[in-house]
């Protein structure tokens, strides 16, 4: 069981960035190894620092004995978010425009959730995820996940996640992901 969480702002977190990275780097020890660029520790950090640029970030690590073993962040979209950049809805009758409009307090994108390869499979994340989640003051949440992540696909429906539609990121070499939401609070 995670014995404490700790959570911090952008600035807080960008003090903590060799923890963040080092979580990363033992929560993704497989897609790393594939070779994969976009799940290189390299592509990892970039995008850590610039999610870590703007006010809103929030960072939640859990500690076992001290040591970090997991952690989840996000932040709220703002009215100039680039998160909705080239989203598909499924529902051709839904209003694109409408969905999209973000304001800082409609939505909270929340971006990571992983746990070291070493505590996987303990109900760790869904921990984590909840943790972040119980501060928000957000309408909704949303996420990205990869259509065949079966094991997160399958506990993000658990924890009350429906998909809308799919999404690709502008990074380099970003996969296309299934996009999900939920309401919150």
């Amino acid at each position: 069981m995670i014995e404490e969480f700790r959570r911090y702002n952008n600035v807080e977190a960008r003090e903590i960035r060799d923890v963040v990275m080092d979580v990363f780097t033992r929560s993704y020890v497989e897609q790393t190894a594939t070779g994969d660029p976009f799940r290189s520790r390299e592509a990892f950090g970039e995008r850590f620092d610039a999610y870590t640029r703007g006010s809103g970030f929030d960072l939640v690590v859990g500690y076992i004995s001290g040591a970090a073993v997991g952690q989840s962040w996000g932040w709220p979209l703002g009215p100039d978010s680039a998160w909705w950049g080239g989203l598909q809805l499924d529902d051709a009758a839904e209003d694109q425009a409408a969905f999209v409009a973000e304001d800082g307090a409609r939505t909270f994108a929340l971006s990571e959730i992983m746990v070291d390869v070493d505590h996987a499979g303990q109900g760790y994340a869904h921990a984590l995820h909840d943790e972040l989640l119980k501060a928000r003051t957000e309408q909704r949440g949303t996420l990205l996940v990869k259509p065949d992540n079966e094991r997160a696909y399958g506990a993000y429906r658990r924890w009350g996640w429906s998909r809308v539609g799919t999404l690709t990121p502008g990074w380099d070499h970003a996969p296309t992901f299934d996009v999900l939401i939920r309401p919150l609070g």
